[in-house]
Order: structure tokens, then sequence, then C-alpha cells
């Protein structure tokens, strides 16, 4: 039998990691950026350095992760 909670179901706690998923997102993106050249014409490898093609993607996936545990997890009081 479901019951009517008037609680809200994410808590205070759970909000502040959602926030923090977000930030831990937003920085890996913020990893991701530069790289490029000016001239077209020049190819430039630093496009695909250890931090872009590997650091950056890792904690993105952190971030989703942090996203989906404070969203599924069910915070005590």
């Amino acid at each position: 039998m479901e019951q009517n909670n008037p609680k809200m179901p994410i808590t205070a706690r759970g909000l502040r990691l959602l926030l923090v998923g977000l930030i831990v997102m937003i920085s890996g993106y913020i990893l991701m950026t530069g790289g490029g050249s000016d001239d077209p014409q020049v190819f430039n490898y630093a496009m695909f350095d250890f931090r872009r093609m590997v650091a950056a993607p890792i904690v993105i996936i952190l971030g989703i992760v942090i996203e989906v545990v404070s969203i599924m997890k069910i915070f005590k009081n």
C-alpha cells in the first residue's frame, strides 16, 4: 500500500550531493577545453593529451555516478 508522504523525497544532504556532482561534471568539461590550433592548416597534437582524453572523461563519469547516487540513495535523518 502506498502512503502519501508530504515530505520532499530528496533531503538537504541529497541536494548538496547533487550540487557536488554538478560541480564535478562541470570541472570535467573545463578539463576538456583547449588544445586547438590558431592556424587551421597546422595540426596540433595537444588535443590528444592525457588530460583531455583520459582524465576529463573519468571526472565527468564520476560526476554522473555522484548524481545517480544522490538521486537513488535514501538518506536517513
